[in-house]
């Protein structure tokens, strides 16, 4: 059983997927998380710390991720460009939400995302120790989150399964990456 808080920023993020920032009422979040307007206000006082709410969430998922992509026994490049397909979980939800309040020109929210996607340069950066072969890859995978993105908002079903033509590219790509030092 999730919290009221958690169901209130589920709510308030497929709000915002789905009709936009300006729809994202106080008002419809309660309906849609089935949490009266005093409940949702006990949790987040105004619109704005429901965005903070779902910025620091998305801070917190996309760290999870920058672990199990460390941690991946295929390798951080490997990993970042298999799992950049849109599969609706959490953070791929997040990242959609928080990008509808980037859009609209909230700052909290483009620092959010820009510090995720940071994050996993980083770690590709760290591992390839090339920036230019990081961002190469990085740039791959962004490509496959967003056409898979658009494909999954286009009403087509999502495809769990990587195209393992460009992960060989990644790992010829991967191989010309100068070893990090240490």
């Amino acid at each position: 059983m999730t919290s009221s808080r958690d169901r209130i920023l589920d709510a308030y993020a497929d709000l915002l997927i789905t009709e936009g920032e300006r729809q994202a009422t106080l008002e419809a979040v309660a309906a849609k998380a089935d949490v009266s307007k005093g409940g949702l206000l006990y949790h987040f006082p105004s619109k704005d710390q429901l965005a903070v709410g779902l910025c620091d969430q998305l801070a917190i998922l996309a760290a999870k991720d920058a672990e199990a992509m460390r941690a991946s026994d295929e390798g951080p490049a490997r990993y970042y460009v298999r799992s950049s397909q849109y599969a609706n979980t959490p953070l791929d939800r997040a990242l959609v939400a928080v990008s509808r309040l980037r859009q609209s020109g909230d700052g909290r929210a483009r620092a959010a995302i820009e510090a995720a996607s940071d994050e996993w340069l980083a770690i590709l950066h760290d591992a390839l120790g090339d920036l230019d072969v990081a961002r190469a890859v990085k740039l791959i995978g962004d490509g496959l989150y967003y056409n898979a993105l658009n494909r999954a908002l286009g009403g087509h079903p999502p495809t769990s399964e990587a195209d393992q033509g460009l992960l060989d590219v990644v790992d010829r790509i991967t191989k010309t990456a100068r070893p990090p030092e240490g």
